[in-house]
C-alpha cells in the first residue's frame, strides 16, 4: 500500500497519507450548535486511527442556514471556544481537520423552517418538506457570502487547518449552480456564467480574509441526477474555473436529497465493479484542473484506492461511511489487518442520523 501511505499536499497543507475522512452529517452538536463532548470524541477517534485529513459534518455559517437541530456551527464568535477543543485533540494524534462550511438554502427541514423560514436563489419547493422558499434578495445574496467569510476567519482562529465549502447535494451554493433550482434572471441566475457567480464571489471574499495560504477547497456535485440539473459538462468547466481562481483541491459528489436513491449513498457494494462510483467522472474532471481530486463514493477495498492513486485518477481518497463503523480503518490497513473494510453499505447509520451517528449494524 506505497500510495496511499505517501504524503500529500493540498495547498500549503501536509498530509501524513492519502486518506481523507469525507463530510459526514453527525446530529451531536448542542442544540445552539455548541461542540458537545459527543462530538470531540467522535474526531478524536478519527484521529486516534490515522485518518490524514478529516472533514466535519456540515456546519453553518448563519442561523438561518441549518437544515436541522444538533447541527454544529461557526456562525458566532462565541463558537470559536469549543472547537478549538476539538482541533487540539485531533491535532493531538497527527490528523489534520477542516469544517465543512455551508447553508442549507430551500433543503430545510420543516421544525426547522417554523423559526428562519428558508430562502434560495429561486422560490423552488423543496419536495421533502413541501415548503417553498423566499427568493433571496441582492442584500441576503451579499450576507450570506459574508458569513461564509466570516465562518471561515472563525474556523482559522480555532486551529482548523483550512476549510471546506459545501458546493454539493443541492445545498445553498450547490442550489446557484444548479439550473434546477436557479431560475434567476437578474445577474445571479439564468445563464452558465452568472449561475457561477455566487461560488466565486464565496470564494473570493473567504481569500480576502483568509489570505492566500490558508487552504479552501471545495465539494461539488459532478451531476444533480434530476432533470434539468447540473451535469458533466457545465461541472467540468466551473472546476476548471475554481482551479484557476486558486481553489486548493476539490471533492467530487453527486445527487441532491429530493432523489429517492440518494446518489452520494449508493447500497449494496458487494464487489469491486460496483466501488468508486464517481471515478469515471473524476477521470473527465482531473484533466481540466490543476489543484488536488479528491475521490468520494463507495471505495471498500484498499488494493482498488491504491490503484486509482498509482494510475493518477485521484490525488486522495474520501470514506465516509466505513470510518463510521471502524474509525480506526486507517491504522488496520496499514498494519495489514484486512483487504476490505466492514461496511457493508446498507445505509442504516444515514435513516437513523437524528439518533446520533453511528453503526447501527449490530444495534
Amino acid at each position: 500500500m506505497d500510495w496511499l501511505f505517501r504524503s500529500g499536499k493540498i495547498g500549503n497543507l501536509e498530509l501524513k497519507n492519502r486518506f481523507v475522512r469525507s463530510a459526514t452529517g453527525e446530529c451531536l452538536a448542542a442544540a445552539d450548535g455548541q461542540v458537545t463532548d459527543a462530538l470531540v470524541s467522535l474526531y478524536t477517534d478519527l484521529a486516534k486511527g490515522g485518518v490524514g485529513l478529516i472533514i466535519t459534518g456540515v456546519t453553518f455559517v448563519h442561523e438561518s442556514g441549518r437544515s436541522g437541530y444538533k447541527m454544529p456551527g461557526l456562525h458566532r464568535d462565541e463558537m470559536i471556544p469549543g472547537w478549538q477543543r476539538l482541533v487540539s485533540q485531533v491535532h493531538a494524534y497527527g490528523a489534520k481537520i477542516a469544517p465543512q462550511l455551508f447553508h442549507c438554502g430551500r433543503q430545510m427541514q420543516s421544525d426547522s423552517a417554523q423559526a428562519f423560514p428558508p430562502m434560495a436563489p429561486s422560490p423552488i419547493a423543496y419536495k421533502r418538506s413541501g415548503i417553498t422558499p423566499r427568493e433571496m434578495t441582492e442584500e441576503q445574496i451579499w450576507e450570506m457570502i459574508g458569513a461564509f467569510a466570516e465562518a471561515a476567519r472563525r474556523a482559522g482562529e480555532a486551529g482548523f487547518d483550512g476549510v471546506q465549502l459545501h458546493g454539493a447535494h443541492g445545498y445553498l451554493i450547490s442550489q446557484f449552480l444548479s439550473p434546477y433550482s436557479n431560475r434567476r434572471t437578474d445577474r445571479w441566475g439564468g445563464n452558465f456564467e452568472n449561475r457561477q457567480r455566487f461560488v466565486r464571489e464565496v470564494y473570493q471574499r473567504i481569500r480576502g480574509v483568509v489570505g492566500q495560504d490558508y487552504p479552501v477547497f471545495i465539494k461539488m456535485n459532478v451531476d444533480d441526477f434530476v432533470e434539468g440539473g447540473l451535469t458533466l459538462e457545465e461541472t467540468r468547466e466551473t472546476a476548471k474555473r475554481l482551479s484557476d481562481l486558486g481553489m486548493d483541491a476539490i471533492e467530487i459528489s453527486g445527487g441532491m436529497l429530493e432523489l429517492t436513491i440518494w446518489k452520494c449513498m449508493v447500497p449494496g457494494i458487494k464487489s469491486t465493479e460496483q466501488e468508486a462510483y464517481f471515478l469515471p467522472y473524476a477521470e473527465a474532471i482531473k484533466s481540466e484542473i490543476h489543484c488536488p481530486l479528491i475521490l468520494v463514493g463507495g471505495m471498500r477495498t484498499p488494493a482498488r484506492m491504491e490503484e486509482i492513486l498509482r494510475q493518477n485518477k485521484a490525488d486522495f481518497i474520501s470514506l465516509c461511511r466505513p470510518f463510521i463503523r471502524e474509525p480506526d480503518l486507517v491504522n488496520k490497513i496499514q498494519q495489514g489487518q484486512q483487504e476490505s473494510v466492514t461496511c457493508i453499505s446498507c445505509n442504516k447509520c444515514m435513516r437513523l442520523l437524528d439518533k446520533g451517528l453511528a453503526c447501527y449494524v449490530d444495534a
